[in-house]
């Protein structure tokens, strides 16, 4: 823990950002941190899958960091998770434009009513767009909305429904917006970074590229890098 937080004065020292990422589940949290062998500013956690474990995780990373003076300057949410086809194939990397609560809201007679339109909370974050360009160009990732869903999405219908809703939305995950709700709840900056693992639609664990999604979230972390340890938040 000492060697923790004399590494964090360093970089702060140093002048370079300090940057939580927060995946869902060991593998994913050991595919991003396999681009970072240095460690640096970048602390990598497994928060834990559905929006609520991840937000209350990334919560608590967050006030632990900022009770040692040493807090964080971007949350990333980064994992695998389902492309919607065409725009984001399995293999891509997406980049969010909008971390959207797909399904938080109340089912009525005229159809799916986000929970906005019924006067409370939010249901879009909306990460730097300076930040989201430069991801883009570093790495490659399709730009688009990120989807945070309860239930993975496991038919044609509701992969249809959730795009008639979200036409921008390149892919589905199930943190996103947890993470997103706890970094705005401590006033920091957040991104969503998903490399798509299969197509959303119908169930097929036979088309599923598990071992491919994480590879490709290897190498985009590992181009992101200088990235995000030079990104200043009140640049973007």
């Amino acid at each position: 823990m000492e060697l923790q937080a004399e590494e964090g004065r360093l970089i702060a020292a140093a002048g370079l950002s300090r940057v939580l990422v927060a995946t869902a589940v060991p593998v994913e949290r050991d595919a991003v941190a396999r681009a970072f062998p240095d460690h640096g500013g970048v602390e990598v956690i497994a928060v834990g899958v559905g929006p609520a474990l991840a937000a209350a995780s990334t919560a608590s990373a967050l006030t632990a960091a900022a009770l040692q003076g040493e807090p964080y300057d971007l949350v990333v949410s980064a994992g695998i998770g389902g492309g919607f086809r065409p725009g984001a194939p399995v293999g891509s990397l997406v980049v969010a434009d909008g971390i959207v609560a797909a399904d938080l809201g109340a089912e009525t007679e005229d159809g799916f009513v986000p929970v906005t339109e019924l006067g409370f909370g939010t249901v879009r974050h909306q990460p730097p767009a300076a930040l989201v360009r430069q991801v883009a160009e570093a790495t490659g990732a399709r730009t688009g909305a990120v989807l945070t869903v309860s239930t993975v999405t496991g038919t044609a219908a509701r992969a249809a429904t959730l795009r008639e809703r979200h036409p921008t939305a390149l892919a589905e995950a199930m943190e996103g917006f947890g993470v997103a709700e706890a970094a705005a709840a401590h006033g920091v900056p957040v991104l969503e970074i998903r490399a798509i693992s299969n197509p959303v639609g119908p169930r097929d664990r036979a088309a599923w590229r598990i071992p491919d999604a994480l590879a490709a979230l290897t190498e985009g972390f590992g181009k992101l890098a200088p990235v995000l340890e030079g990104w200043n938040r009140h640049d973007g």
